[in-house]
């Protein structure tokens, strides 16, 4: 009898387990996991210039900065609803700015959350490294501006823990981007990103569509396969430069066009696992766009007090329109 109790309670203690790690508020990898499920749902678009929801900080974008939007070049093929379109994070034009000017003051994002522990182990926690290497860490990040609307996901920082939620970048955006050119970094409010994450459905946009947004325009970043030797960037005027890997500008150098100076993009499907690191992200609905919404997305996307991520978009970018077809 004793064996058969100990076998009865250990059925018992396994159902309880399964029950917990399928609750929507828990940090598990289960289809309800806040804002990374693989489940239908939504992606928040976020214009470049709009601090948007949960900042892990103040912004910290440089006005000086300005990139040239750009459309990827290549054919856009038919995909799945739950595709969007690469850019490797070498191809040259993926980035842009103002030479000798950086688009994000590092040093004043690492006091931000020097200031602030529990952010500090917050954004530590996303970006999987310690509480003390976030310094380095963002040091080692190279300060650029997004030339296409780029899918991620983003991390906000609500009640002392991490959010997550599927986000389209505005053009213009200024981010930090990792030796293999993936963007790790928003500089408008400081949080970390992270590469997005499977949908297994139709998607729903939400808050207000800037002018020129085309959902087969977007693109997610997809790490170069080796670390970039130098990243190959254009000025608003045309003019193009280079920046070193971890440089906020002092090193840049003039260079020729390219020969391909529009990003090859072809079909990708977000591959990204869940993040159990990220809590529930906020669940108030913003206003949904009735601008084209085809493409990937994820479970409740943020709102703030009012603010649907109309925000002043200083940085127009509006991405450039292909030819029609």
């Amino acid at each position: 009898m004793p064996r058969v109790a100990i076998i009865a309670t250990a059925v018992v203690a396994a159902v309880i387990l399964a029950v917990v790690l399928s609750r929507p508020d828990n940090g598990g990898t289960g289809a309800s996991d806040g804002g990374t499920s693989t489940s239908s749902g939504e992606v928040f678009l976020q214009p470049a210039a709009d601090t948007g929801p949960d900042a892990f900080t103040e912004s910290t974008a440089e006005e000086k900065s300005s990139a040239s939007p750009v459309s990827p070049s290549g054919a856009s093929e038919s995909a799945p609803q739950n595709a969007v379109r690469g850019v490797e994070g070498d191809a040259p034009g993926l980035y842009g700015g103002t030479r000798n000017v950086a688009s994000c003051d590092v040093e004043k994002q690492i006091q931000y959350l020097g200031e602030s522990p529990d952010k500090q182990r917050a954004f530590a926690s996303v970006a999987r490294i310690e509480p003390s290497e976030v310094p380095s860490y963002l040091r080692s990040l190279t300060p650029v501006q997004l030339r296409m609307d780029t899918r991620v996901t983003n991390h906000g920082y609500k009640d002392g823990a991490p959010t997550s939620y599927q986000a389209v970048l505005q053009a213009r955006t200024a981010v930090l981007a990792d030796d293999r050119g993936v963007p790790r970094v928003r500089c408008a409010c400081g949080n970390p990103l992270s590469p997005p994450v499977a949908q297994q459905s139709a998607p729903r946009t939400t808050g207000e569509a800037w002018p020129g947004y085309k959902s087969s325009n977007v693109v997610m970043v997809t790490p170069a396969p080796e670390p970039v030797d130098a990243f190959v960037m254009c000025e608003p005027d045309g003019e193009w430069f280079e920046r070193q890997p971890g440089d906020t500008g002092k090193k840049d150098q003039k260079i020729k066009k390219p020969a391909k100076p529009s990003p090859s993009a072809s079909v990708t499907t977000p591959t990204a696992p869940p993040d159990t690191t990220s809590s529930q992200p906020p669940t108030s609905e913003p206003p949904t766009s009735d601008t084209d919404t085809t493409g990937p997305t994820t479970d409740e996307p943020p709102t703030s007090d009012g603010d649907t991520g109309t925000g002043s978009d200083t940085g127009g970018g509006a991405t450039e329109q292909p030819p029609a077809s």
